[in-house]
């Protein structure tokens, strides 16, 4: 026997939460402000569901997410389950299987939840949502362009007006260095960004590294910089594919703040072109990430995956309905016209003692009295 008491109802697992008014519904809204955007530049959205066979939903692509993927056994068919970590995956298999005949570029975009095995020390949540756009087809740096454009508009539709994002090619460091697996003093010095140690370990190829090191920075400087760079001519065509796209986006939105990273690739598995994230300026925060990749068919694609949980915490709240209060017994049409004006009704069950303190301690802003929604002082 045990002494142990039962657990508190409202106690939750580890990087799980219950997300309560008003935030629910704020978070609801952004994400609809957001698909929204999305929608504007011609993405039509999709809705993937939450659980796949694991054989599909870990093939490609997927395969980067294995490791958080929570399985499970489908007691219908008794075949392992997946539910997604990611949602780039599912849309890759929806455009090639689904939508394998529509016409391309095709643009789909997503919003929904995804459940990891584990969070990190910074990012402990194992719940998080999810909302990006997939442009499958061109391989081209306009279509990189286009997919960076519109995250950036998307946010701008929050209100978050000024964003950076962070370019790099993941695919030019492994070309320059073949095996990288052979290397692995060399890329733990790369990836800590530590001079002295890619010297020390670069061999022959030390003088290229550390300038490709010394190249980042803002866009056009690092793009004048990686031009000065001597590089083999499959990792030329990777470093100018990379000043393509600054300038694709620069035609769209020339304001936008870039930077540039050649050497940064960790962490972008599945990435075989231009990846990129977006931050928040002065801040840790990252609202998204994506890139180039391929879809288990081969055919070329880019994306991006916006972060609903942490754009919440940085843009400004959008504005809720006003709560207005309808006493006991006001007439239904009252409650639909101020609907109909934008407020959220709240009807009262019986009659109270004083209609305003109802409507304080219900949280209401407004109280209908005398044919009309009148602003509740105190």
């Amino acid at each position: 026997m045990t002494d142990d008491l039962p657990p508190h109802p409202a106690l939750l697992p580890a990087g799980f939460t219950d997300l309560l008014p008003p935030d629910a519904e704020a978070e609801a809204r952004l994400t609809e402000t957001l698909t929204a955007s999305f929608g504007a530049h011609g993405y039509q959205r999709v809705k993937p569901p939450l659980v796949e066979f694991e054989t599909t939903l870990l093939a490609g692509s997927g395969a980067a997410v294995a490791e958080q993927t929570f399985r499970l056994m489908d007691p219908e068919s008794q075949r392992m389950m997946g539910v997604r970590a990611d949602t780039t995956p599912q849309i890759a298999r929806i455009a090639t299987t689904r939508l394998a005949a529509a016409a391309r570029p095709l643009r789909l975009a997503y919003a929904g939840q995804c459940l990891l095995v584990r969070g990190s020390q910074l990012a402990p949540e194992r719940q998080v949502a999810q909302a990006g756009i997939e442009l499958i087809g061109p391989d081209v740096p306009e279509a990189d362009a286009e997919i960076i454009v519109t995250a950036a508009a998307a946010l701008a539709a929050t209100g978050i007006g000024e964003v950076s994002v962070d370019l790099t090619m993941p695919p030019l460091i492994p070309a320059l260095l073949g095996d990288t697996s052979a290397h692995a003093a060399l890329v733990r010095a790369l990836d800590r960004k530590d001079a002295a140690e890619i010297a020390a370990h670069g061999g022959a190829l030390a003088p290229t590294l550390l300038a490709l090191l010394e190249a980042a920075g803002t866009a056009e400087t690092a793009i004048g910089r990686l031009a000065a760079i001597d590089l083999p001519a499959p990792v030329r065509a990777l470093a100018d594919r990379l000043s393509a796209t600054v300038a694709a986006i620069r035609a769209l939105m020339p304001a936008l703040r870039l930077t540039i990273d050649p050497v940064e690739f960790r962490g972008y598995r599945y990435h075989t072109g231009v990846a990129l994230t977006i931050f928040a300026p002065g801040r840790q925060a990252e609202f998204g990430r994506g890139g180039r990749y391929l879809c288990d068919n081969g055919e070329s694609a880019t994306g991006i995956t916006l972060y609903p949980d942490t754009i919440l915490a940085v843009a400004p709240r959008p504005a809720l309905r006003p709560r207005l209060f309808l006493p006991a017994f006001t007439p239904a049409e009252a409650g639909a016209r101020a609907r109909a004006e934008g407020f959220a009704t709240i009807r009262g069950l019986a009659a109270a003692a004083d209609d305003a303190d109802e409507a304080r301690r219900l949280s209401c802003s407004h109280l209908w009295r005398d044919g009309r929604a009148v602003p509740i002082e105190g």
